[in-house]
């Protein structure tokens, strides 16, 4: 027998993804950076290899990672974490020093430190730190407020900046960049995407508007649009603390609203009111990735166990799309049937005078913001519920019509068909429709 010996050390391969033109060139690109594209075309993968290269090639900096909410912002960090341990592999060294990383720093041998923060409202989390380079995902989000808080950070160390986001309205600091001599600007469309199928972006084209498409997928910026929830709106509703808490227990109306998740998006969501006397509070929010091939049966699983823990409970989802298949199968149920309500956006609602007609999509909108209005309703203070309250506009149809939509909408439309069925003191969700 032969000598035992130890096992040679095999190097593990990495996958090393091959670049688009386009993201060669923002490699090679020095100083500040706005890029706007369509989704799934890359960006943050090549801003997350971009950044890391700049972190481990340029010692004692202070790299930050920003987005509105703390979720956005760590999906970029990850990624630029993701790459340095990659090339750790490739190379064989240790490029990460201690301590360990957490989800908000990465400490490397060189002394670069990279830091990751949700903007917030007013990026008061950031103030005190130099910057030598800041990131911002999904920068069409980012508040001005935020804007002025980080440029005295960005001033002391002569720091730069890459900004990167679907694009949103035609205004503010991220769109205004585009028009900066002292940023190289990009724009790189869904449709010029080798990875992204034909076939797929016809499928959205035909689901959303013709503005909206162009948004999300040519990445362009939204004109002839409004918001329809003002920052005043939104600090003025959004006061309770992020908290599941049990409901006022007495019998008080309750209902939650549910949103669905479409094709090409990947997250349900579950919105729980209560009424308290003229005021409707939240007390639920849930949002549940759509990542496993049974989704509708978790999504059942969930719906039950919500029935069972809020007693009296009313559930409004919009019977359409992937939606009617959860409404059918509710209704079959001896235990919901009497607990769910179809507001299918696109009915119309007869209103009390008879003499207009809008869809039940316009009508559960302007309810909520009525209330919000009138100081009948308080939601919680989370950055994704502001978020996707900030996301929605108005956009102008030809004919003249409007349209209501958002790209992070799915909070906002679980919120107002919650609302919806609370609008009446009483609580009775009838719902008065006539066929389009």
């Amino acid at each position: 027998m032969g000598r035992k010996g130890k096992k040679p050390k095999v190097k593990k391969k990495y996958l090393i993804e091959q670049l688009d033109p386009w993201q060669t060139k923002v490699m090679s690109t020095e100083g500040n950076i706005v890029l706007r594209s369509g989704r799934q075309v890359g960006k943050s993968t090549i801003i997350a290899k971009k950044a890391a290269e700049f972190a481990l090639s340029n010692p004692e900096k202070v790299v930050m990672v920003i987005a509105f909410t703390e979720k956005q912002a760590n999906l970029l960090f990850t990624k630029i974490l993701n790459n340095i341990v990659n090339k750790e592999n490739i190379e064989g060294k240790k490029y990460i020093s201690s301590p360990k990383p957490t989800k908000h720093v990465i400490n490397l041998k060189n002394e670069t430190e990279i830091y990751c923060y949700a903007a917030g409202d007013t990026g008061f989390g950031i103030m005190g730190y130099t910057i030598d380079l800041l990131i911002a995902d999904e920068a069409a989000w980012i508040k001005e407020e935020v804007w002025n808080s980080i440029s005295p950070a960005l001033a002391a160390a002569n720091g730069i900046m890459w900004l990167l986001s679907t694009p949103f309205l035609s205004e503010g600091f991220y769109f205004d960049c585009f028009q900066d001599k002292t940023f190289s600007s990009f724009h790189q469309s869904s449709e010029d995407c080798p990875r992204i199928t034909k076939e797929f972006l016809e499928r959205m084209r035909d689901r959303f508007t013709k503005s909206k498409y162009a948004q999300m997928y040519l990445g362009e910026f939204v004109d002839d649009a409004h918001r329809i929830f003002g920052d005043k709106w939104i600090e003025k509703v959004c006061t309770l603390p992020p908290t599941n808490s049990s409901p006022i227990q007495g019998g008080d109306p309750l209902a939650i609203g549910i949103d669905v998740a479409g094709t090409g998006e990947d997250e349900s969501t579950y919105e729980g009111t209560e009424r308290n006397g003229d005021i409707v509070k939240q007390f639920y929010h849930q949002v549940v990735e759509k990542s496993s091939e049974m989704w509708f049966t978790e999504m059942m699983i969930n719906i039950r166990h919500l029935n069972i823990k809020y007693r009296e409970v009313t559930f409004g989802i919009d019977g359409e799309g992937l939606g009617s298949g959860v409404v059918s199968s509710a209704m079959s149920d001896d235990d919901l049937r009497h607990n769910i309500v179809d507001l299918k956006n696109s009915k119309r609602e007869l209103p009390d005078d008879k003499e207009t007609t809008r869809s039940m999509k316009e009508a559960m909108y302007m309810n909520m913001l009525e209330m919000g209005e009138k100081g009948e309703l308080q939601l919680q203070d989370r950055a994704e519920i502001r978020l996707s309250l900030r996301s929605i506009i108005s956009q102008k149809l030809e004919g003249g019509k409007e349209k209501i939509d958002g790209n992070y909408s799915h909070i906002t439309e679980g919120l107002v068909r919650s609302c919806w069925l609370l609008k009446e003191k009483d609580l009775n969700p009838t719902i008065y429709t006539i066929k389009v």
